[in-house]
């Protein structure tokens, strides 16, 4: 019954036959999890080992940098929520995401949009992150947007705010964080990760 529910949602979401909202993530079976970009729904796969390693190591930086300077922002990984215009169209799970208002947080997860969010990218997310998303975050606010890209080996940092253009940086760099005077994080030291 339940791979039946999965499978008749999978294709509701191919149909086009409507738009969803939060109240249908909410509603997903057990251990199902998907993303709503203006109505649209789109399905998670499963994260690699590389992965989850990669989001991890940021995660911990960022977490180090936070507690070290006794700040007031907050860091989170995934899967957490994010209804990121704050209405019930929007809803991401960003790999690694921090904010600094901590108004917007709940017991729920983050009700508008986080100050910096980092995608891993992978094969199956590769057109989300680097179009889909990009333009969702940065209309809902985004200050700070990250693509840690394993199998180019690049970091590519946006600085939404500015509205620059983004600068690249390769997996070795040391790359500075916009919404921080003082932090940088330095990528030589993820030297433990077989990236494929």
């Amino acid at each position: 019954m339940e791979r039946m529910l999965q499978e008749d949602w999978r294709l509701m979401s191919l149909s086009g036959k409507q738009e969803y909202t939060v109240q249908d993530i909410l509603e997903l079976p057990e251990g199902e999890r998907a993303e709503l970009i203006d109505g649209e729904i789109f399905f998670m796969a499963s994260p690699t080992t590389t992965h989850q390693e990669i989001a991890g190591w940021i995660y911990a930086e960022i977490r180090n940098y936070i507690k070290e300077k006794n700040g007031k922002c907050r860091v989170f990984i995934s899967p957490f929520a994010v209804f990121l215009k704050n209405d019930d169209k929007n809803y991401v799970e960003p790999d690694v995401c921090v904010i600094c208002d901590r108004e917007k947080l709940d017991n729920q997860g983050c009700h508008g949009a986080p100050d910096w969010m980092v995608e891993v990218v992978s094969s199956s997310s590769r057109r989300m992150d680097y179009y889909r998303k990009l333009s969702a975050y940065q209309e809902a606010g985004v200050r700070e947007y990250w693509l840690v890209d394993s199998l180019k080996k690049t970091i590519v940092v946006y600085n939404l705010e500015q509205e620059e253009m983004p600068v690249v940086h390769p997996f070795g760099a040391t790359v500075k964080v916009g919404i921080y005077e003082d932090f940088a994080i330095d990528f030589s030291q993820m030297t433990d990760y077989d990236f494929k």
